[in-house]
């Protein structure tokens, strides 16, 4: 059964330009394991987007964070829990940037390239 893709709150307006660097927490259970609920996670609006890369996502004026798959010139953004729906889009302009680290601290931080 499929649930719905789970909301991530956009930076506050006005709190930093929009090419900055800016951390959000993960909601939700669609990026388990590698990103459990409460994750903090760092996201680079101009990091390089490649296949496999986490990101985050506007998809219909909801945030979404999930990993991109890119197949035949289709993308996708796919969740790493399978009780949520891999979403297709229309190409990296519905990206908002990419998760570069995540952690819950200081010692067990992970830095995604």
């Amino acid at each position: 059964m499929s649930q719905r893709p789970e909301s991530i709150m956009p930076p506050i307006e006005g709190s930093c330009s929009g090419k900055e660097v800016f951390a959000l927490r993960a909601l939700g259970d669609s990026m388990v394991p590698e990103f459990e609920h409460g994750t903090v996670i760092i996201i680079d609006p101009e990091a390089v987007v490649k296949d496999g890369s986490y990101v985050i996502a506007k998809v219909d004026g909801e945030f979404i964070f999930r990993q991109l798959r890119i197949h035949d010139d289709k993308y996708f953004l796919q969740p790493l829990n399978d009780l949520y729906e891999t979403t297709e889009i229309s190409g990296i302009d519905a990206l908002e940037g990419v998760i570069v680290q995540s952690g819950s601290r200081r010692k067990n931080m992970k830095k995604y390239s």
